[in-house]
Parts: structure tokens; C-alpha cells; sequence
């Protein structure tokens, strides 16, 4: 088996669970690490016993011994990156959102085909387990025909600064988390049914930010379907993650935060407990292995495999421009308070 050696770009909290679902997959091995900042290149590498760790992107890039680049880095540093490693004819995968916007989505991916390089798009929710199951029940038949998704995802709020300004991030909870209902609805749908049009609501009901900390949209794909999304940084206790999918002939229910084979009460420290946790005692509720739960693995095992093989992503740059178009038509609804149609680019 050839050994897939990855380049990761970026040393913060995505990347590190990239770092947890990378352990689990066989055939590959992160060969270095590059950040901004030297020093935490240099921490990045020694938790998780990279070789190499460095602050020089044009030497990083340009080593001969790097099959798979991973864009592992905040939403404004995206394009760029994905030019550069175009340029230099690097395959690359990036994490969610693409984009800030449909623009500069399709700037990365134009550039990534135009190079002939292999581009994944790391969105981890129809990677993650519960998510394939669900999917393979709808392609089975098993509910009839799908007519409606609705998808929460919601918490207290981003990790980092950045996150909270409009201008760096593309947008707030919508952007941030909006992309994993959309992409989700576009699966259970089937990506041959085409969002056509889109309803959204956006407002600052918490924090001090210029941001939207709460958001609705409702997206009527080709055929009449809907898909309906809410998103919250001001939900209290942890990660919630939420799908329901109904059919014409039964339905289907995912909740991989709040529905886990573990519940503990805790006098004491429980130590960590699920992403964006605020209590850590009393009545918890563990996420057994988040890398496998959330997709991290799932995903990162099928971009190594499509290195490997040289076959397409199953989740591409045009699945991620696809979704920023749709969330500039949320955006553009927010501001205009009517349905916005989704325009895609030929």
C-alpha cells in the first residue's frame, strides 16, 4: 500500500481533529506542519509527533514528498492558500466553509480544476456515521420520497476572535455552522435536486458582535422539498447536533450530542466532555469518540483513499461553492426580508 504523506496547513482546532481522525487511518502519515507562528508549528508537531514543523510556506509547498495538502486554517485564508497550492499543483483538501462567499468559491475551485488537482471538501457532517446511515436508508427506499430535512446545529459560541468579525469570517452563525445543515440537506436530497431558492433570518440576540449569533433559512430545492436550518451561538450546554428527515413513507431522527450511549452525574471534574462544553459535574453527557461520531475520520479515511487511487472526492469545491451560494442567497434574504433565488455559476 502506497503511504499517503500529508502536508497539514495550520495548527489550531480544526487541525488538531484532523490530527484525532488521521490516527485511525491506515496508509498515511503527516509529514509536516505549517502555521503562521513557528512556535506553534513547533507544539502542533511535538503533541502529535509530526517530523517537521515550520513557519515558510513556499518551502513547505514545495517539497516533492507531500501527496495532500489540508487547509486546516480560519475562513479568510482559504482562497489564497487554495491559489497557491494550485499554482504549485498540490492536491488539497480544505475544511468548512470553502469560502466566505459563492466568489471566492469559485476562484478556489476553478483554479483547483484548471490545475487538474484532486480538491476535497472537509465537511465532516455527511461523513459522519449517524448521517451515511441515514442516507443509506433513503436510497434504499426506506421513507419514500425525501420532502423535508430540518438541521440544528447550535452552541455557545466560536473558540477564536476571528470567528466574530463578519469581514474575516463571511458572515456569523450561519456561516459557521449553516454550511453543515445545507450540505446535509443536499445529501439527503440527493445532489441531482437543485436548491432553487431561499428564506433566511439572521439576527445579534446575545452577544456583542457584529455578527449574527442566531439564524433560520428555509431552502426549497427543485420539486418542492425543503430544508430548514437553525444555527445558535447562544445555546447553552454544549454541542447540539440535530437531523430529522421525513418522507412520504417514515421518517428519520439523528442526534449524535444529546442521545449518547453514556449519561454520568458527577460530584466532581468529569474532565472533558464534548465540544463547547461549559460544565464539566453534575448530569453530563460524553460524546464517545468524536473524531468517528462527528466524521473526522470517515472523511479523512476517504480523501487518503482518493489520493491514493486518483479517484474524485465524493465532497468537492463545487460542493462547497455550491453551498456558499446558497448561504449568499440567505444573506441576501436577511437584508431584503423575500425569498432569494440561489444563482450558480455556469
Amino acid at each position: 500500500m502506497k503511504v499517503v504523506r500529508i502536508g497539514m496547513l495550520g495548527a489550531g482546532f480544526v487541525a488538531n481533529f484532523y490530527m484525532q481522525g488521521l490516527k485511525d487511518v491506515p496508509g498515511q502519515e503527516v509529514a509536516g506542519v505549517w502555521s503562521r507562528r513557528l512556535d506553534s508549528a513547533q507544539e502542533f508537531a511535538s503533541r502529535w509527533a509530526i517530523p517537521s514543523a515550520t513557519d515558510d510556506l513556499d518551502r513547505f509547498i514545495a517539497r516533492d514528498d507531500i501527496d495532500l495538502y489540508l487547509i486546516a486554517l480560519p475562513n479568510f485564508m482559504h482562497k489564497d492558500m487554495a491559489l497557491k497550492l494550485a499554482a504549485a499543483k498540490r492536491n488539497m483538501v480544505c475544511t468548512k466553509p470553502l469560502a466566505r462567499n459563492a466568489e471566492e468559491a469559485w476562484a478556489m475551485y476553478e483554479a483547483a480544476e484548471n490545475a487538474g488537482v484532486m480538491h476535497g471538501y472537509a465537511e465532516t457532517e455527511v461523513f459522519a456515521p449517524a448521517v451515511v446511515r441515514a442516507h443509506d436508508i433513503i436510497r434504499s427506499g426506506g421513507i419514500g420520497r425525501v420532502t423535508w430535512v430540518r438541521s440544528r446545529e447550535a452552541h455557545s459560541g466560536p473558540h477564536n476572535k476571528w470567528f466574530w468579525d463578519p469581514e474575516l469570517a463571511g458572515g456569523g452563525a450561519l456561516m459557521d455552522m449553516g454550511c453543515h445543515c445545507i450540505e446535509a440537506a443536499r445529501y439527503f436530497f440527493g445532489k441531482d435536486v437543485k436548491p432553487v431558492e431561499v428564506f433566511g433570518w439572521g439576527d445579534t440576540l446575545v452577544h456583542d458582535t457584529k455578527a449574527e449569533d442566531n439564524a433560520l433559512a428555509i431552502i426549497r430545492f427543485e420539486g418542492g422539498g425543503i430544508g430548514h436550518l437553525e444555527v445558535s451561538w447562544s445555546a447553552r450546554g454544549g454541542l447540539d447536533l440535530r437531523n430529522e428527515i421525513h418522507g412520504t413513507e417514515g421518517a428519520i431522527f439523528t442526534d449524535v450530542t444529546r442521545s449518547t450511549p453514556i449519561e454520568a452525574f458527577t460530584l466532581q471534574s468529569s474532565g472533558y466532555v464534548v465540544e463547547k462544553a461549559e460544565a464539566d459535574r453534575g448530569w453530563v453527557i460524553p460524546v464517545p469518540e468524536e473524531a468517528f461520531t462527528y466524521g473526522y475520520q470517515a472523511e479523512m479515511k476517504h480523501f487518503v483513499e482518493c489520493v491514493r487511487d486518483g479517484k474524485r472526492p465524493r465532497e468537492t469545491f463545487e460542493d462547497g461553492y455550491i453551498v456558499n451560494s446558497i448561504i449568499d442567497a440567505a444573506y441576501a434574504s436577511m437584508k431584503s426580508r423575500k425569498w432569494e433565488p440561489v444563482t450558480y455559476r455556469k
